[in-house]
């Protein structure tokens, strides 16, 4: 595997992200989405257990395991935001602990790879690569950078409306807008730059804002 170009450190934020290969989709259904965002709560903690044994305990166990998880929340990494698109994923994340990146990032995609490659009776790589991480320089960009995570499934048509878009429950919006019970993400670093929930809500769908700022971010993505 090639080294990596920049150092991954604590307590910085970086944007994350992968596709597959030759930009084959990576998830091909519900239940391929569910997996991913299952995994990518479970590995966000510093926990010893490997997801596959996590899934043999039985139900009030595994309830148990991540209430205390929960509780603890002794963390490799924190989400910011998140995206899964049909091929490809984005992520932003800080990291908590020294190598927590690298060891969240290595979990995730090496459980996810082995439960597709299973299910779509496949063999071979899934992702193209090594994963890209990009640092986040300042709080202009952190939040721009949510915008364009955000908005994804948007501008890249998966979705046509920005109702559709509010619905998108692979992507962390509706958690930041109050529209799901599922709770990944640490939203108040977002969050606490706006006076409330609407008006970050009209900073996502402020377009010309969007495609003016998009310059500013360009080198944080593949695009």
């Amino acid at each position: 595997m090639p080294a990596r170009f920049i150092s991954l450190i604590t307590d910085q934020y970086y944007h994350i992200f992968n596709r597959g290969v030759n930009k084959q989709p990576i998830f091909q259904g519900v239940r391929d989405y569910k997996r991913a965002l299952d995994i990518l709560e479970f590995y966000s903690y510093n926990t010893k257990l490997r997801y596959s044994k996590f899934l043999l305990l039985s139900q009030e166990d595994k309830s148990h395991f991540l209430n205390s998880l929960r509780e603890k929340n002794d963390r490799l990494i924190e989400i910011i935001c998140f995206c899964l698109m049909p091929n490809h994923f984005h992520l932003l994340l800080i990291q908590k602990k020294e190598n927590g990146i690298s060891k969240f990032m290595a979990n995730l995609q090496n459980s996810y790879i082995r439960y597709f490659n299973t299910k779509h009776r496949r063999i071979g790589p899934l992702m193209q690569g090594q994963f890209k991480a990009v640092r986040v320089e300042d709080d202009d960009q952190l939040l721009h950078l949510s915008r364009y995570i955000h908005l994804n499934p948007f501008t890249s048509f998966v979705v046509k409306t920005f109702e559709d878009l509010e619905r998108y429950q692979w992507s962390s919006l509706p958690e930041y807008l109050g529209k799901t019970s599922v709770l990944l993400c640490n939203k108040e670093i977002i969050l606490s730059n706006f006076k409330n929930v609407e008006s970050y809500k009209q900073f996502v769908y402020n377009q010309a804002d969007y495609q003016r700022e998009l310059d500013r971010i360009k080198h944080l993505t593949w695009e």
